[in-house]
């Protein structure tokens, strides 16, 4: 019901712009500030290296800016990432809270994510950053990027962008918030010109919190900085250093009993007492940008990123209905230890082309990356516990945690984009990009190379915007893409033999800007294939093959609305349909088909609403609804997670200009809800219930 009134309004305002673009340029003239304004006309960094707008974009892309992001107050960077169209959360510890779903695709393989344009090669699961206080825009591209981005994005790309250095006067903030759980966060930005020629940017936050579960804290600290240098007009450099540590809720979920998931459980947690998870991450990158003259830029970073990532934890249960007691098994202790060292360069040039406008851009990517993974064989357990009141006892495993094997990684990449003006309504944007890969494994027990082999694949996309009028255009576009089979530098000998899996998209829609741009709205229908999935093999279920297919189709829309000077109204809604076309599954040795199924962590009705109102002028009121329908937690769709809506509210005291406090309630009706499925089908996460926080915020 939520998708329906949110796509009605979408269309409605849709309407309005188209048939009363003439008419509306006659009303009062009403100064809208921010971010508010505008929004399609800012130049995006994601969807295009030729820093084109939303609007000269073939594709759909959204900003949530950080106006937006203090606003709505999520601290939790995936919660500010699913209020953007049609992207939605499976998180848990074991993908380091990072995985998304996007059009019907899934996980780090398939929905990547960047860091200021960077992205950690293999799709082992990103654990930073994980806070928005250092974070300036999100930037999301949906559908296939292999051309901008390389393989592993058919589902689509969010980039996260950090506060930058500016050259304006050096203005610095604090901020504090308390809440209940125990929740407490203390942040303090810093930026602008320190000289002529030099200027900075820092950015500090750490929080902690009791959660939502028993023994469910988690604390936070998160470092940014840069140092920027301006030595002339045409040329910028900067040295940037980030790096974040978190100690995440150690909360794996809670078992169905039944087939059913029980409310009296929801908050319990059968981890063991002495659990651990722990995340340290480190971004370096040196930059430049050099402007020789108005129609060429050139751009280089060199960048070095190490993660380490340790998990000690009992992570398996199931409710065992003889003994009426939970069984818990797969003691894990896991350590990850990734390093990657990486550069990327590329050329832009603005020139004419048979008489006609025309932008160029072309460079390289190119990285190594070493993985190494430590672990017990998920060998252990701590006994069984009571269902209702269990006693978490101690973590125990027999087997030695020990390093087991090391992936190896060099990747390289070429690129280019072009985007002419056929006229001066129509315009062509074309990319191509191939990807090499060179991956070895090596067995550290048995001291022995387990294999070594390349991979390749070649993303491209051909699109066209025409301009309808100034404030309006269509735009159609085809791309081609490819995901590997699994995180690549998870790969195991078995799966190393397949090559990658492909996708093609096509994807048409229409962006406007509308009453002197104080609204602006989108629509989106697409087409997404993805081919050469692995599968069992029909005659022989011990066997998996590589001839498996999935797809899905929908449309997506987008609204934001400067009602008034003092109502701000922002919606989004996703209706899709996505399925398994090819695929079989192994079930007691026989093979299964699963066609026609909804593939897992898939919701097939998605939508966000957020409206702010000014109603005195040192006060305002905003909330927002944000609706995810039902997935399945198993591709045979015998198992459902219910769809949820949750409420979240604010009410925002600005006494000067550089003060405010601000009073949120998150999930304001206390919504009992299920986010995703752990590894089983049958391990549910609950949601975060009813969280009120206060904070405090002061710039000068």
């Amino acid at each position: 019901m939520l998708a329906r009134a949110v796509a009605s309004v979408c269309w409605s305002a849709s309407l309005l712009g188209a048939a009363h673009a003439q008419q509306i340029g006659t009303l009062p003239t009403v100064t809208i500030s921010g971010e508010a304004a505008a929004r399609l006309s800012r130049p995006a960094s994601t969807g295009s290296n030729l820093d084109l707008t939303p609007m000269e974009t073939p594709a759909s892309v959204e900003v949530i800016h950080r106006g937006q992001l203090e606003e709505r107050g999520d601290a939790s960077l995936v919660n500010a990432i699913t209020r953007s169209t049609g992207i939605t959360s499976l998180a848990h510890p074991g993908n380091s809270n990072s995985s998304l779903s996007a059009r019907g695709f899934t996980d780090a393989s398939s929905v990547m994510r960047l860091y200021d344009g960077t992205r950690q090669y293999g799709g082992v699961g990103l654990s930073f950053p994980f806070d928005t206080w250092s974070v300036n825009r999100i930037e999301v591209l949906r559908g296939p990027a292999s051309v901008i981005y390389g393989d592993g994005a058919i589902g689509g790309v969010v980039n996260v962008i950090p506060k930058k250095p500016t050259r304006g006067a050096i203005e610095s903030e604090v901020q504090t918030t308390l809440g209940s759980r125990g929740r407490q966060g203390l942040a303090f930005g810093s930026g602008g010109a320190i000289s002529k020629e030099w200027s900075y940017r820092v950015d500090i936050s750490g929080n902690r919190s009791d959660g939502w579960v028993d023994r469910g804290d988690s604390k936070d600290l998160t470092f940014n900085g840069a140092l920027q240098w301006n030595p002339h007009a045409d040329l910028q450099v900067k040295l940037t250093h980030s790096q974040g540590r978190q100690n995440p809720m150690r909360y794996f979920g809670a078992p169905l009993v039944n087939g059913e998931a029980l409310e009296a459980i929801s908050g319990r947690n059968y981890n063991v007492a002495d659990s651990r998870i722990d995340f340290r991450d480190r971004w370096t990158e040196l930059s430049a940008q050099w402007v020789p003259s108005d129609s060429v830029v050139v751009r280089s970073k060199l960048y070095h990123i190490v993660s380490h990532r340790y998990w000690r934890n009992a992570e398996g249960y199931v409710y065992n209905r003889a003994t009426g007691l939970v069984d818990r098994s797969g003691n894990t202790e896991i350590a990850h230890d990734q390093e990657q060292t990486g550069n990327t360069t590329d050329v832009s040039v603005t020139s004419t082309l048979w008489g006609r406008k025309n932008q160029v851009s072309a460079g390289f990517d190119i990285n190594r990356s070493t993985f190494r993974h430590t672990n017990n064989t998920y060998v252990g357990s701590s006994g069984p516990v009571d269902l209702y009141d269990p006693a978490p006892g101690s973590y125990a495993s027999d087997i030695p945690f020990i390093p087991r094997y090391q992936n190896k990684a060099t990747q390289y990449a070429l690129f280019a984009e072009d985007r002419l003006e056929l006229s001066e309504k129509l315009s062509l944007v074309l990319g191509v990009r191939s990807d090499h890969t060179d991956l070895s494994r090596d067995d550290l027990v048995a001291n022995a190379q387990a294999f070594d082999r390349g991979y390749r694949s070649t993303g491209w996309r051909i699109g066209a915007v025409y301009q309808v009028r100034p404030e309006t255009v269509v735009y159609a576009q085809f791309s081609r893409a490819a995901d590997p089979v699994s995180s690549l530098l998870l790969l195991s000998p078995a799966n190393s033999a397949f090559n990658m899996a492909t996708g093609k998209q096509i994807e048409v829609g229409i962006k406007q800007s509308f009453w002197d741009q104080r609204g602006e709205w989108t629509l989106a229908a697409y087409a997404v294939q993805k081919n050469n999935l692995v599968t069992r093999d029909v005659s022989n279920p011990s066997r998996s093959v590589q001839v498996g297919q999935r797809s899905s189709r929908g449309i997506e829309s987008t609204l934001s609305l400067a009602v008034s000077r003092h109502v701000q109204l922002d919606a989004n809604v996703a209706l899709l349909r996505a399925r398994f076309d090819d695929f079989t599954e192994s079930v007691g040795g026989v093979a299964v088909s699963r066609n026609g199924n909804v593939p897992t962590d898939v919701p097939e009705r998605v939508a966000n609403l957020w409206a702010s109102y000014r109603f005195l002028p040192e006060w305002t009121l905003s909330g927002g609804v944000r609706y995810v329908g039902k997935r399945y937690a198993d591709n045979a769709n015998t198992l459902k997670l219910p769809a949820y809506s949750v409420f979240d509210a604010a009410l925002r005291w600005q006494p000067t200009p550089k003060t405010g406090v601000t009073l949120r309630v998150f999930n304001l009706a206390d919504k009992r809800y299920y986010t995703t499925a752990y590894y089983t089908a049958t391990q549910w996460f609950v949601g975060e219930r009813r969280r009120v926080e206060l904070t405090l915020n002061h710039r000068f």
